[in-house]
Order: structure tokens, then C-alpha cells, then sequence
């Protein structure tokens, strides 16, 4: 079992994610840095840092653990197939570890099938194939009895937008996320607690039909028939950041809306491709994700923070693929702690008759353990 359970506001668990840890870093100009290695590898890593008091949960894509046959939709059913073994054999690995599964995400995005869209795809039969295989994953999870099934928009969108159905296309979306609903209700699955939207700007695809968490939260109210069930998981400092948005806004936002459920945790330089830096790591956004969880103290939100980044593919050791790995998941808990003992400075942060600028300069110098006679020494 893990040492002790974590809860230091605002965040009441930790989860490193299966597809975090199994990255091989391979990107459009250049193959992978590091080998890849199986799924139950991938727990044990998982299981050893839950041992270690690093984290509670983690989480997974159906293609993170198992390989999928489009020909063999319901192999996970057949307890003599080597899928319902291998997920077996995981599911030990992660509970005698006491790590809990956060959610589960079916990958629409990997397999050419879904080129053009995978819940979205104009071909009927493709849009069927994606259902079947998001049913597959929803049994998946609640084998693993994971707490959220989320819809990541993979390669839900378009580059040619008079290619587009425009007239259909959002009640294909619809209908999809009603289903999963219906199947979680048709089969009683009770370990799913509700449904999450991980929205996103672009990449893969040039733009996605659901970009920002605000149209999420609209598609939402205005398009799913139980909408207290879904909510939005927003990837952040990344994805919003993307589109120039910030994470502090994002999150009062959906705070306010009640609709963000858990956050996916990373950092970006904005308005470029889905850099997936761990957090803290990079040129910039230090400031933004302190605030942001700053921000979610502030108004009182809880819940659980799971990565949603890889390590720098300079950081990738070919020669020690295990032990970078290791190292990753560390790093990440150390950005996360360093994280929080910054938040709570801001906490402190007096505002009352202060300019905006005096107050942006405050916080700086409280987060950094800046007096005021160490500051004039310098001016």
C-alpha cells in the first residue's frame, strides 16, 4: 500500500498517468529516444512510486495497456483471451499498490482509422467502429474501476472547414457522449462517478470541434441530455495556452461553473504546438501556474491533479530506460510540491489599497521570499 494518503490544498491526490511514463519521445521530425516497453512494465513503475509515497492514483488510454482488435471488439468480454489476462495481471499490480485508477480514455487518435475523426468521422461506419471501441473502453475502466471516463477530442476536428457537416457534426459529438451515458446506466457501472471533456485547440488536427474548456462547458449545457454527469478536465498550463488562454481564468471559469472535475497538469510556451513539458520546466509560466493554484485555494476547490506531460526528449536515457522513467515521475512531484509551497506563499498576498501593478509586484516578491530592504538595495 502506499505510505499515506495525500491532501495539501487544493489537491486531494496525485495521479501519474500509464501514457506519461510509457512515452517513448518520439516526435514529427524524429523517431523514439527510448524503447518502448509493455504495459505491465509500465505498472510496476507505477506501483514502486505509489510505494514510495509519490503517488496515489494513475490512469489510462485502452491502448496504454492493451492492443486493439477493430475485428475483435469485444475481447476484454472472453476471460480466456490474452486481453482479459494481461488486464488482469495490471489491475494486481495497481491494487496491491493501492493506486486508484482516476479515469479512463479511449484513444481515438492512434489508429489511421480515425484519420478524419473518430466519434466525429463523416463515414457512418467509422463513427459505429469509434462507439464500439469507446464501449470497449468503458468496460475497461470499470474493470479497473476507474472514477471518470473522459472524452479527450483526438482527432475530433478539421483542417478544410468547408469539408465540414457543419449542420451535423455536433449531434454526432451528441449522440456519442449520450451513449457512453446510456451504456455506463445500461450495464450499472457505479464506479463512474461522471464524464469529463479534456478540450483542445489544435494538434493533431489543424482545429478541434471543441477547443477551449468554455466551449466544452457550452457544448455541455447545450447539447448532452444529463449534464450534472460531464464535466471538464482542462490540460493545463498546455492546451488553453495554446490559444493564448490563461490558466488562472480557465480555472476560475470552471470553477464557477462547477464543472471542473479534476485538472491535467503540465507546462507550455504559449501559442506553440502541445509542448507536454513537465511542469515548472521551460522558458516560462511560473507566475501563471502558481496563481492557478493559488486561484483554486482561493475558492476552495479539491481534487485530484494528474500529469498530463512527458520528459524532455534530452532528458531520455536509451542506456537507463527504466531509471529515466523513474527520475520523470519524480521530477513531476517535485514540481508539483515546489508548486504548492509557492501557492501557500501567495496566500499572505495583501491587496487593499494597492494598484494592479503594486499587487502583481507583491506576490512576486512573496512567492520569491523577497523583503522590501533586499529589493531597494538593487534600485
Amino acid at each position: 500500500m502506499a505510505k499515506k494518503a495525500f491532501n495539501i490544498d487544493p489537491v486531494t491526490m496525485r495521479s501519474m498517468p500509464f501514457w506519461c511514463v510509457g512515452n517513448p519521445l518520439s516526435d514529427p521530425f524524429g523517431g523514439s529516444v527510448l524503447p518502448k516497453i509493455d504495459s505491465i512494465e509500465v505498472a510496476k513503475i507505477l506501483a514502486e512510486a505509489a510505494k514510495e509515497g509519490l503517488i496515489e492514483a494513475t490512469s489510462f488510454h485502452d491502448d496504454d495497456l492493451v492492443p486493439w482488435d477493430p475485428a475483435n471488439p469485444n475481447d476484454d468480454l472472453d476471460k480466456k483471451s490474452a486481453t482479459y489476462q494481461k488486464l488482469q495481471t495490471i489491475k494486481k499490480i495497481l491494487d496491491d499498490a493501492g493506486l486508484k485508477i482516476n479515469m479512463a480514455t479511449c484513444s481515438l487518435h492512434g489508429n489511421s482509422l480515425f484519420r478524419n475523426g473518430g466519434l466525429t468521422n463523416p463515414d457512418p461506419k467509422l463513427r459505429a467502429l469509434a462507439k464500439k471501441k469507446c464501449e470497449r473502453n468503458i468496460r475497461i475502466g470499470a474493470m479497473f474501476g476507474a472514477k471518470y471516463l473522459t472524452y479527450w477530442v483526438a482527432r475530433d476536428g478539421f483542417e478544410v472547414p468547408v469539408a465540414v457537416d457543419w449542420k451535423n457534426v455536433y449531434n454526432w459529438l451528441a449522440d456519442a457522449l449520450n451513449g457512453a451515458y446510456d451504456y455506463i446506466k445500461k450495464n450499472k457501472f457505479t464506479n463512474y462517478v461522471g464524464m469529463t471533456i479534456e478540450p483542445k485547440p489544435n494538434e493533431p488536427r489543424g482545429h478541434m470541434f471543441l477547443p477551449t474548456s468554455g466551449h466544452a462547458v457550452g457544448f455541455i449545457y447545450g447539447k448532452l441530455k444529463h449534464p450534472e454527469f460531464y464535466g471538464i478536465n482542462p490540460e493545463l498550463l498546455q492546451h488553453e495556452s495554446m490559444a493564448l488562454l490563461n490558466a488562472v481564468h480557465t480555472v476560475g471559469y470552471l470553477t464557477s461553473m462547477k464543472k471542473l472535475f479534476f485538472l491535467h497538469f503540465g507546462s507550455q510556451i504559449k501559442a506553440q504546438f502541445d509542448n507536454d513539458f513537465p511542469p515548472l520546466i521551460g522558458p516560462e509560466g511560473l507566475k501563471e501556474t502558481v496563481q492557478m493554484f493559488w486561484a483554486l485555494r482561493k475558492v476552495g476547490w479539491k481534487g485530484v491533479v494528474e500529469f498530463d506531460c512527458h520528459m524532455l526528449r534530452a532528458d531520455g536515457d536509451p542506456s537507463d530506460p527504466i531509471g529515466c522513467r523513474k527520475k520523470f515521475v519524480r521530477d513531476c512531484i517535485r514540481a508539483l510540491s515546489t508548486t504548492l509551497v509557492l501557492a501557500d506563499r501567495l496566500m499572505e498576498l495583501k491587496t487593499e489599497g494597492l494598484s494592479a501593478s503594486d499587487v502583481d509586484l507583491a506576490a512576486t516578491a512573496l512567492m520569491c521570499k523577497l523583503d522590501k530592504k533586499t529589493v531597494a538595495e538593487w534600485m
